[in-house]
């Protein structure tokens, strides 16, 4: 079994959470984190680097590094648009390092987001409130307005959070009077949020948590089937800082993590590097979309003509960044996010919409209308992950254990063809029975797994279940989860019946 060596860098990065932080001009939500990696037999990507290095040494910092740093944030203004020759050049060789044998994983995960999962944190799904829709919706408020004295009452003054919040919905909801067909769904959402906000007692003591990008990882790394791997983290700042770093990564299991210099690994600059990238180009989108005045928060918001006025250069960062990301080493938690992942889904919609143009010549066709074009897409894009966010069964990648069936998250084996399925043995009168999960196909063809000596099975249920199938489907659709438990199912003068007890 190969051993893999992995990488951890991480950007926009706030050791602490505080009031001075996210009222700092150059704040930005995100934290970002990048492993890269690469089987540790593959040591032509460490010669590749040290020639990397060695052709723009002039760029090196005093410990003698390469760093994301070099670059200031003005030069993402219009992402790739803005790079000068040399910068696209520099981009363009260190994004040539690597090839489709090398692994990247990164997270995006918002900073007002967290604080905002404290604040809520008794807040679960129920049949009249949607918890994390309600989450989403408030942290994207939080966001994309940034109202000063909402977030300072976080750090500030917490007896009165909850009174500017409400201030802050109602003064938006009024204020989306005047184009109600862009903020009717805004609106609404707002109207919602008010109804339940009355519960809310206090604010806990906030700060950041490092867990969530190691959950991610660890989660790559079981889909990838990758065992036998060393995680290398950078090492940074003060002791303490560092080790809460590491704990975090070994308390998501990831024992096989240490701490190490940059400067004696090559692996911690390039994911370093990425995340700079990565970052600044979230960041620069960020930027051009987000509201600059309490009045202009009524009308649509398009990236500027400026975006799209690439060079052949400059689009082929795009298509290679894309490649990347989008199409190498495939996978479900290649990327990772919390509730609120809007600046990922412009991201990969903005990969994705670059990558399709054959030239510039494509783009310059109609470069007045690539600002509203790439605003449907994205907004689609958007829409298909909020439709996504209401059904709150798990999107988990299927992994075939063959080429007839996979394993479902309870363990039981599950055949493509549903029809290859045993079916449940019910004998005339009733059984009970423990039954760890219940799911439908598209076919609407009723399955269930189930605990028998010791182990998980999965059945086929009779037809006429189907129905009652779907219920308990569209209950755990709505964060209501059933499972596990006891069903007795009943088998009288030839009708099925289910009941949970």
């Amino acid at each position: 079994m190969s051993k893999y060596n992995f990488y951890y860098d991480e950007s926009e990065h706030s050791r602490r959470i505080n009031y001075k932080t996210v009222s700092a001009s150059n704040y930005y939500d995100n934290f970002v984190t990048m492993i890269v990696g690469w089987s540790a037999e593959k040591d032509d990507i460490l010669q590749r680097h040290a020639a990397f290095e060695t052709k723009y040494a002039d760029r090196k910092n005093h410990n003698g590094e390469i760093k994301s740093t070099m670059f200031q944030q003005k030069q993402f203004k219009n992402g790739f648009a803005s790079l000068n020759k040399q910068n696209a050049r520099f981009i363009n060789d260190f994004l040539s390092l690597f090839d489709e044998d090398i692994h990247i994983y990164f997270s995006v995960g918002s900073k007002i987001e967290y604080l905002v999962l404290q604040v809520f944190r008794g807040y679960r799904n129920s049949f009249l409130v949607d918890a994390d829709l309600m989450k989403y919706s408030i942290t994207k408020a939080l966001v994309v307005y940034r109202p000063q004295e909402i977030i300072k009452c976080l750090y500030k003054s917490s007896e009165s959070f909850l009174e500017e919040l409400k201030k802050f919905f109602r003064d938006r909801i009024e204020c989306n009077k005047t184009n109600p067909g862009l903020k009717q769904a805004e609106t609404t959402s707002f109207q919602e949020i008010l109804l339940v906000l009355d519960e809310i007692s206090d604010v806990p003591e906030l700060d950041w948590d490092y867990h969530m990008p190691f959950d991610g990882f660890n989660k790559y790394l079981q889909e990838k089937d990758i065992q036998n791997y060393l995680l290398i983290i950078d090492k940074e700042g003060e002791a303490e800082e560092e080790s809460k770093t590491l704990k975090s990564a070994r308390e998501m299991g990831l024992d096989n993590s240490d701490e190490a210099d940059s400067t004696e690994h090559p692996g911690l600059r390039m994911a370093d590097m990425m995340a700079g990238i990565i970052s600044k180009l979230l960041k620069g989108v960020c930027n051009s979309l987000r509201y600059q005045s309490f009045d202009e928060s009524t009308n649509k918001k398009i990236l500027d003509a400026g975006w799209f006025c690439l060079s052949e250069v400059q689009l082929e960062l795009y298509k290679k960044l894309y490649r990347l990301i989008c199409e190498w080493q495939p996978a479900w938690y290649k990327s990772y996010s919390g509730i609120y992942s809007d600046d990922l889904v412009i991201f990969n919609a903005l990969l994705n919409f670059m990558n399709h143009f054959e030239s510039v010549e494509q783009i310059r066709a109609d470069i007045d209308m690539q600002g509203e074009y790439f605003n449907a897409f994205a907004c689609e894009q958007l829409t298909r992950y909020f439709e996504q966010r209401r059904c709150k069964l798990p999107f988990e990648p299927v992994i075939p254990f063959d080429e007839e069936s996979f394993f479902n998250k309870r363990g039981g084996k599950v055949y493509f063809d549903s029809r290859k399925q045993l079916l449940l043995p019910l004998h005339e009168g009733s059984q009970t029975f423990d039954v760890l999960s219940v799911g439908v196909d598209k076919k609407f063809i009723p399955t269930v797994t189930i605990l028998k000596d010791g182990e998980s099975e999965c059945f086929r249920l009779p037809n006429e279940l189907s129905e009652w199938a779907c219920s308990v489907v569209g209950m755990a659709a709505m964060g209501i989860n059933l499972f596990p438990t006891q069903v007795t199912f009943s088998n009288i003068d030839g009708k099925y019946y289910a009941d949970i007890l």
